[in-house]
């Protein structure tokens, strides 16, 4: 049965380009806008309470915060500090939530877009997702800002914590790679990486730095030294070099081996034809890094990817719309919705698999969010895949041998 059209969570008063949700607090942030053109639209952070309201996952505008001309671009989270790309440099925030002051007959501030509105709505039309008054605010502090591309048309294209947050990369439209040491915000590498853009990073153990360029190369770092370079297609001789690029990567836990990590990339087509091929995905070895299997993942372009917490899902958004999620084992789809937004999913992100994350679930397998151009974040909710107790699954083979044996007894008298 196909799922259910995605809920829509949360609509912004500009297009959405990131969203991250917060491992301990029940709370999203998401981010964009319009840039520096004066077309008035703002640009902004969006802080969104998570909560379960009637038996589904509603959010709650908490704060605004105005970036002035920049837009969000991409965002990385290290507890209640976020690394947010913004055109040619990365802003260090930390928020704080305190509980609100109780006064009576108070209306909330919202001078310069800094607090977020008021207003309690009603349900959502056709099951989307409710929108309640907030009950915390959220204070945000801008620590620092650093120049992180030096291109002619310079933007930062990704940017990522390491395990315990003391170390910050990033990476841009240069095709450099820049180390950042964390909180001080103080530069500590800087090599080309890449001829081009840099689409992704993806940090792993013992600091190795992983970058997916627009120049066919997926490499592995040891600071500023190549590990290797990753070949998808290595056997798989029918597809040329060329003619895929690298658009994503992501580590990711294995579920029930603590000690195991697995690496994951998108490979999308360089030229768009009439009748598209297919994208693939690629699961590695996390520290070897060779290939452990490549499937394809649907004639869409991909534009992002999400890894859960436990390593078991992947979440997909495409070009057109579509959203996705693969079980990580075998990189076969369980969930898709065509065209859940109306143009390019810009990001998607699981809720954590914490406790205070499990009570959002509710019940639910999963749940991911997807951010799009269209100003929208949607939800989609994966349900728990029904299993037999193996008691029942044994009883159930028993039951089928006695009855083969018994058919076989009535068409041959004598056969036991």
């Amino acid at each position: 049965m196909a799922p259910r059209r995605p809920a829509e969570l949360y609509r912004a008063p500009f297009p959405l380009y990131t969203v991250r949700l917060h491992p301990r607090r029940p709370l999203a942030i998401t981010a964009g806008g319009g840039g520096a053109a004066k077309t008035g639209i703002r640009n902004g952070v969006h802080f969104l309470q998570l909560e379960q309201i009637g038996g589904q996952l509603s959010a709650s505008l908490l704060h605004s915060h105005d970036t002035e001309t920049r837009a969000t671009m991409t965002m990385a989270l290290a507890d209640d500090i976020i690394a947010a790309g913004q055109d040619a440099s990365c802003h260090i925030l930390r928020f704080s939530l305190q509980a609100p002051e109780a006064k009576s007959g108070s209306a909330g501030r919202n001078g310069s877009g800094e607090k977020g509105p008021r207003k309690r709505k009603g349900p959502s039309p056709a099951g989307q997702g409710d929108t309640q008054s907030q009950t915390s605010e959220v204070t945000v502090e801008s620590l620092h800002s650093v120049r992180t591309d030096f291109s002619p048309d310079a933007l930062q294209k990704a940017v990522r914590f390491n395990a315990d947050c003391s170390l910050l990369v990033t990476g841009g439209a240069d095709g450099f790679l820049r180390l950042w040491e964390f909180p001080s915000m103080k530069k500590t590498l800087e090599f080309k990486a890449h001829d081009g853009e840099i689409e992704d990073i993806a940090l792993g153990p013992d600091n190795k730095v992983v970058t997916a360029g627009r120049d066919f190369q997926c490499c592995v770092w040891q600071q500023d030294q190549l590990v290797t370079g990753l070949r998808w297609n290595e056997n798989l001789p029918g597809i040329p070099d060329k003619a895929y690029r690298y658009q994503a990567c992501r580590f990711g836990a294995v579920e029930d081996n603590a000690g195991a990590l697995r690496l994951y990339t998108v490979q999308v087509p360089h030229k768009r034809e009439r009748r598209p091929p297919p994208c693939y995905l690629t699961k590695w070895d996390g520290k070897s890094f060779l290939p452990l299997l490549t499937r394809p993942c649907g004639n869409e372009v991909i534009s992002c990817l999400s890894i859960s917490d436990s390593g078991t899902f992947l979440g997909l958004g495409t070009v057109t719309g579509s959203v996705a999620i693969h079980i990580a084992f075998s990189l076969q789809r369980l969930y898709y919705v065509k065209e859940a937004h109306g143009i390019v999913v810009t990001d998607v992100a699981f809720v954590p698999e914490s406790q205070g994350g499990r009570e959002l679930l509710a019940g639910n397998e999963a749940a991911l969010l997807s951010v799009a151009v269209d100003s929208r974040c949607k939800l989609h909710l994966l349900p728990s895949r029904r299993s037999l107790p193996v008691w029942l699954l044994l009883l159930l083979c028993a039951g089928l041998i006695v009855a083969t044996i018994l058919l076989l007894q009535l068409a041959f008298p004598g056969f036991l």
